[in-house]
């Protein structure tokens, strides 16, 4: 049973995750959008190598911002979701309570912070 503070907290939360969500998609769209257009070089078949190498890194670099903004929007839909079902808050792990303000600090937290420090630890 939630208190009204955490009813509270958890309105709050919803409505940040839904701004988050928005901004990231437009993010994604923004990225798309940028992407340079293939185009075909004329002249040698060999082209230019530093413009090619220079080409491969930006490419790189977009398609691993695209995958994190993707990885972002999966998580706070995974949020979104547990806040319609009513197991927001609670860890994946041992099913305890998350602490509100690790909540606050990371909407989409999906353990505790035992159970996370139990992760990240090297055995």
């Amino acid at each position: 049973m939630t208190t009204k503070k955490e009813t509270a907290l958890y309105q709050e939360l919803n409505d940040r995750l839904k701004t988050d969500l928005a901004r990231l998609k437009e993010q994604f769209e923004s990225l798309k959008a940028s992407a340079p257009q293939e185009d075909r070089r004329e002249g040698s078949p060999f082209g230019k190598r530093e413009e090619e190498a220079t080409e491969t890194a930006d490419l790189e670099n977009r398609l691993a911002l695209e995958k994190r903004v993707l990885d972002q929007m999966a998580e706070v839909e995974s949020a979104l979701q547990k806040l319609e079902k009513g197991t927001f808050g609670k860890c994946e792990k041992c099913g305890e309570s998350i602490d509100p303000a690790r909540l606050v600090a990371l909407p989409y937290a999906k353990q505790c912070m035992a159970c996370k420090s139990k992760q990240t630890r090297p055995a």
